[in-house]
C-alpha cells in the first residue's frame, strides 16, 4: 500500500476507513492534511479525537490556519462533555470533572462506562454528535477502551464518517476497570471497515537514518508474528548492543560494573538529543542517580503522586496526622532521601502530638513543617508544608540529602494552596498543564509509556532482561514502541544473564 492509496481512502465517501499506522510512517501528517483539506473545502465541522494532550497539541498546531472548523480534543474530554450535558440522567453532579477527580484513578474509566451505556440507550445523543461533526478522526485508536470505542462507533452508526488511525503493536495501555463493553479488537474492527489501508514508509527516518527506519519496521513484523528480533545479523550500524548485567541487589535499582558501563556512558555523552527508556518507573528514577543526576526525568502529563496526594486530602478531611502521612508518601514518590527513619516518622509524630516538645536542630525544622499542617489541616496547609520542605532542602545541610526527581510535580503540589477551594486549585493546575504543552528536554529519562508518541535522535533502552520484556503480548508492544523512538541511533542494553526472550543476541 502507498501513501497515495491512504490519501484517497480518507477522502472517499466510505463510512468507516481504518488505517494501520506503524510508528514514524506519517500517520499524523496524513490525518492533519486530510483535516485541513476538509475544513478548507467545506463548511463541515471536523472532530479530531486523541488520547493524549501531547497529540492534541500536535494536531492543533498543524490545523491552526483553518481555525474553528477543526476541533481537537481528547476522547476523555468528549465523554466528560456528554456526561455534563446529561449529568442528571447519569445521576452525577453538574461538575463532572470534580466527580472524576474524587473517583481517583478509575474516574475516567467509570465515566466512559456510564456514558457508553447512556449513548446505547439513547441513540439521539450520538445522532446529535454526528450532525455536529459529520467527519471524525480517531487518533491512536488502539488505545481505546471498549467503552470509548463503543461511543465512537455509535457516532458512526448515526451517519458520521469515521477515519480511524492506530497500530495494534503500540497498544501498551491496559483498559481501566472491568466494563460491560466488548474490548476493542483491531482485527474485528478491520473486518467491519469499508476500507482498510496501511502506512508502510518510514518517514520519521528520512532526515535521520533510513536503514534504522527499515530495520524498525522489520523488528515490528517479527514481534507481531510472535518471533524475535535478531540482533546478530542484518543489523544496521546505527543499532548498538551493550552486554551489561545489573548488579544492584534491590529491585528497581540499577548498577553496572565499571568496564561494562563505559560504552553506555560513551553513547550518552556522544548525543545531544537522547531519550533513555525503561519500562519500570522505579528504574527510571534510579537511572537519574546512575547518570549522576545530570539528566532529568520526563514527567509527561500524568501526575500519579499528585493525584494520590489530592485523594488523601479528600479522604483525610481535617485529620492532620493523615495529611502528614500524605506528605511523607508524596515526597517518597517524587524523589529520594526523605527517609522514614530520618524525616517521615518524626514529622508524623510531631503532627500527632501537636508539636509540644521543645526541640532544636533538624527536629525543630520538622516541627515548623508540622505546625503548618496543624494550623491549616487541609490542602492549604499541605502546600505550605511542601514549600517549607523544599526551601529547607535548598538551604539547610540537614535536608541536603533529599533529591527531587519529579520537579514539576512538586511545583504543582505547592500550588495547591493558591485557592481556598481544593477543586478550583486542582482545576487550575490541570488547565495550565494541558495548555502549556510541555515538551521533553533534549536529554531525558522516561518510561516507555510516557515516551509513546515522542521521538529523539538517539534512544537507549535499559534494561532488556526477561523480567522487563518477557515473551508476552504487552512486552512485545513495549519493546517495539521503545526501539521505534530513535531517528538516528539506538542502543539496547542487554544482560548476559537472563536476557529478554524477545531478542536473539
Amino acid at each position: 500500500m502507498s501513501d497515495a492509496s491512504v490519501r484517497n481512502a480518507l477522502r472517499s465517501h466510505s463510512r468507516l476507513v481504518v488505517v494501520e499506522a506503524p510508528g514514524g510512517c506519517g500517520k499524523t501528517h496524513q490525518a492533519a492534511e486530510y483535516a485541513n483539506d476538509v475544513a478548507s473545502s467545506s463548511i463541515a465541522r471536523l472532530l479530531v479525537l486523541t488520547h493524549t494532550h501531547a497529540a492534541c497539541s500536535v494536531f492543533t498546531n498543524r490545523t491552526r490556519h483553518v481555525g474553528a472548523r477543526v476541533e481537537v480534543r481528547t476522547i476523555d474530554s468528549l465523554i466528560a462533555q456528554i456526561a455534563g450535558a446529561y449529568h442528571a440522567g447519569l445521576r452525577l453532579p453538574a461538575d463532572v470533572a470534580d466527580w472524576v477527580r474524587r473517583e481517583g484513578r478509575d474516574g475516567h474509566a467509570r465515566l466512559a462506562s456510564n456514558v457508553a451505556k447512556l449513548v446505547e440507550r439513547h441513540p439521539m445523543i450520538a445522532a446529535s454528535l454526528a450532525q455536529r461533526y459529520p467527519i471524525v478522526i480517531c487518533d491512536e485508536h488502539q488505545d481505546c477502551s471498549g467503552d470509548q470505542h463503543a461511543i465512537c462507533m455509535a457516532i458512526a452508526e448515526q451517519g458520521a464518517r469515521l477515519r480511524i488511525f492506530g497500530d495494534p503493536m503500540q497498544r501498551i495501555f491496559k483498559d481501566g476497570r472491568p466494563s460491560d463493553a466488548t474490548p476493542l479488537d483491531w482485527n474485528q474492527l478491520s473486518r467491519q471497515a469499508d476500507e482498510v489501508e496501511e502506512l508502510d514508509h518510514p518517514h520519521r527516518w528520512n532526515s535521520g537514518c533510513p536503514d534504522l527506519g527499515r530495520w524498525s519496521l522489520q523488528a515490528r513484523e517479527a514481534l507481531r508474528a510472535g518471533g524475535k528480533v535478531d540482533l546478530r545479523v542484518a543489523r544496521p550500524s546505527s543499532v548498538s548492543v551493550v552486554r551489561a548485567d545489573n548488579s544492584a541487589p534491590r529491585y528497581g535499582d540499577y548498577r553496572v560494573a565499571g568496564a561494562d558501563r563505559r560504552p553506555i556512558d560513551a553513547f550518552e555523552r556522544s548525543h545531544d538529543s537522547l531519550m533513555i527508556l525503561t519500562r519500570v518507573p522505579d528504574v527510571a528514577k534510579n537511572l537519574r542517580a546512575f547518570f549522576d543526576r545530570r539528566i532529568p526525568l520526563w514527567e509527561g502529563h500524568v501526575r500519579r503522586a499528585l493525584d494520590d496526594l489530592v485523594q488523601t486530602i479528600l479522604v483525610a478531611g481535617p485529620d492532620p496526622k493523615q495529611l502528614a502521612i500524605g506528605v511523607v508518601t508524596f515526597m517518597n514518590a517524587i524523589g529520594r532521601g526523605f527517609t522514614t527513619s530520618g524525616f517521615g516518622k518524626r514529622l508524623i509524630r510531631e503532627v500527632a502530638e501537636g508539636c509540644v516538645r521543645r526541640v532544636s536542630g533538624k527536629p525543630a525544622a520538622l516541627q515548623s513543617i508540622a505546625r503548618l499542617i496543624l494550623d491549616s489541616p487541609d490542602h492549604v496547609g499541605v502546600a505550605a508544608a511542601l514549600r517549607q520542605l523544599n526551601e529547607l532542602r535548598r538551604t539547610s545541610s540537614q535536608f541536603a540529602q533529599i533529591r527531587i526527581d519529579c520537579q514539576v510535580e512538586l511545583r504543582e503540589a505547592m500550588r495547591l494552596g493558591r485557592s481556598e477551594d481544593l477543586d478550583q486549585a486542582v482545576a487550575a493546575i490541570t488547565h495550565d498543564r494541558t495548555y502549556s504543552r510541555p515538551k521533553p528536554p533534549r536529554k531525558s529519562i522516561s518510561t516507555i509509556y510516557k515516551a509513546k508518541g515522542l521521538e529523539s535522535d538517539a534512544v537507549m533502552v535499559v534494561h532488556c532482561d526477561a523480567q522487563t520484556f518477557p515473551d508476552k503480548a504487552e512486552a512485545r508492544c513495549l519493546l517495539y514502541v521503545a526501539l521505534s523512538r530513535a531517528k538516528k541511533a539506538l542502543l539496547l542494553v542487554v544482560p548476559n544473564a537472563d536476557p529478554s526472550p524477545l531478542l536473539i543476541v
